[in-house]
């Protein structure tokens, strides 16, 4: 057998993930062609494609936001599929050395494990089983402190998600992650009637558990903030799975000689927003909060990003019914022209001026009908990530976009050296909408670059494999999108990779 043929077992494992033929022979020819890389013109800077907010402007554009909101369905969309292996991985390193090896870092560990806002969770594990942390860390028995905290002998923290993790320590209570996104939609996404609506995407196997966490905490914040909250969740599909390959780009097979399907990075969440209603989407990651005392710095300019959202469909939604009801003149075009050029960023053919009206309002119509993001960047001070470029597509057409590092030819210089002189950094901060001017959901898959997938060497069991992602959510999955970058401060961004962040003095009490 052709060991790229399949067979009667494959296809019907292919079924069993909830793929089709074609959609893994498809898959199977973006390996074969690659990854597409990006055409960077130029990074996004303050006044070339980001916009800095003058405080008057700042201050009148929230005050839409919030006159509008009480008459909107909001959501606040949190992608919180993530475990918290990784944010412990130094943590794990530790826990498998020997004494002398780990040393220093032990003693920074038995010094620092006080200031992190599980330590009373902790402690109350071990006490439930006669042990006395004080005691552990007058001993200094840094091994045994890191397998209560990591391992399911003690808070398992090591396996659950990052959702479940105590981030911040306050008076009178420990906050998960989670609970904090609560208190975030509490100050800026409540809509109608103090409705706040939150949808988490988790997966498969902590789904109860983060329900269970849900049930246990929303009572004391609806009573807290006056609110109401309606929580959804959603896991990551099987059938946005891929097919692994091998460096040949065979099927990739396992011990058994199944095939080895992988799941497709965060860009298969497009399925779970295109299933969400709302007029406003807020995006936000389940590790980027910051304690309470920052609210009052990072919540205005969420309200702000939302209320640009507002100005920008104001301006929008009245040209496209002109357009489609055939009520606009030779200088409305011109006008409507203008706008998408130097407001939106848009690509105006150099002979738009010899179109027929007609051809003008179907242009026109074309790029302006389509979902909207108004995305939040900071600074980059070194964070990993992407950031926000101008890009020239393969049809010639010029646009905003936040790309990522792999989307870069690295055998390119000029490429690179674009690249590397970017300023400012995405933190996933998004305010979208989805609907047209009709109030109708749009097809989000109509708008991704079905192209700019990512493929990324793996092993498994010792053995390489190549593995497919599909356009991440903010990146190419919303590569069609009108598109508007905002300035932020930096200290609206408080991410928690690693746990040594919990001790940044965002996320600190003082």
């Amino acid at each position: 057998m052709n060991e790229r043929e399949l067979t009667a077992a494959d296809l019907q494992q292919i079924g069993q993930e909830g793929l089709t033929l074609s959609q893994v022979q498809d898959q199977l020819e973006k390996f074969d062609r690659g990854t597409t890389p990006a055409n960077l013109l130029r990074p996004c800077t303050p006044g070339d494609g980001i916009e800095c907010p003058a405080a008057r402007t700042k201050s009148d554009v929230i005050d839409l936001y919030k006159a509008r909101s009480r008459t909107l369905d909001i959501v606040k969309f949190v992608p919180a599929s993530g475990a918290a292996t990784r944010m412990f991985k130094d943590w794990f390193a530790l826990l498998e050395q020997d004494e002398p090896s780990g040393g220093g870092a032990y003693r920074h560990f038995i010094e620092t494990i006080g200031l992190y806002p599980f330590i009373g969770e902790l402690r109350d594990v071990l006490r439930g089983k006669n042990i006395s942390l004080d005691a552990w860390i007058n001993a200094e028995k840094a091994r045994d402190i890191l397998a209560a905290v990591l391992l399911d002998t003690g808070l398992n923290y090591g396996h659950l998600p990052k959702a479940l993790i105590r981030f911040h320590r306050y008076a009178d209570e420990c906050r998960t992650a989670l609970e904090e996104h609560f208190v975030e939609a509490a100050g800026y996404a409540g809509s109608a009637n103090n409705i706040c609506r939150i949808h988490f995407t988790v997966s498969e196997e902590h789904l109860e558990r983060v329900r269970s966490h849900i049930q246990e905490v929303v009572p004391r914040y609806e009573a807290k903030f006056g609110v109401q909250y309606r929580v959804d969740l959603s896991v990551q599909k099987s059938a946005t799975n891929t097919i692994a390959v091998d460096p040949d780009n065979r099927p990739f097979r396992d011990e058994r000689g199944r095939l080895v399907f992988r799941p497709a990075g965060h860009g298969a969440l497009l399925f779970n927003l295109n299933d969400l209603e709302g007029d406003i989407v807020f995006i936000k990651n389940i590790d980027n909060v910051s304690h309470d005392r920052m609210q009052n710095l990072s919540n205005p300019f969420k309200k702000f990003l939302a209320g640009r959202l507002l100005t920008v469909q104001d301006r929008i939604y009245p040209y496209l019914r002109k357009i489609s009801e055939e009520k606009t003149s030779s200088e409305m075009m011109a006008e409507i022209a203008d706008y998408c050029r130097n407001d939106l960023g848009m690509t105006i053919p150099d002979n738009f001026g010899s179109f027929s009206d007609r051809e003008k309002g179907t242009f026109l119509f074309q790029i302006m009908n389509r979902p909207i993001r108004v995305c939040g960047m900071v600074r980059n001070t070194g964070e990993p990530g992407g950031g926000p470029f101008w890009v020239r597509d393969e049809n010639g057409r010029i646009s905003r976009q936040i790309i990522e590092q792999f989307q870069i030819d690295g055998r390119n210089p000029e490429q690179v050296k674009i690249w590397t002189s970017s300023t400012h950094f995405n933190p996933v901060d998004l305010v979208c909408g989805m609907k047209d001017y009709r109030g109708v959901k749009f097809d989000l898959f109509d708008y991704a670059d079905q192209k700019a997938v990512c493929i990324s060497v793996k092993s498994e069991r010792g053995r390489s494999l190549k593995a497919l992602e599909l356009p991440g959510l903010w990146n190419g999955s919303m590569a069609g999108w009108i598109t508007l970058f905002i300035e932020v401060p930096l200290e609206t961004f408080n991410p928690v990779k690693t746990v040594e962040d919990l001790l940044r003095k965002e996320h600190l009490p003082v």
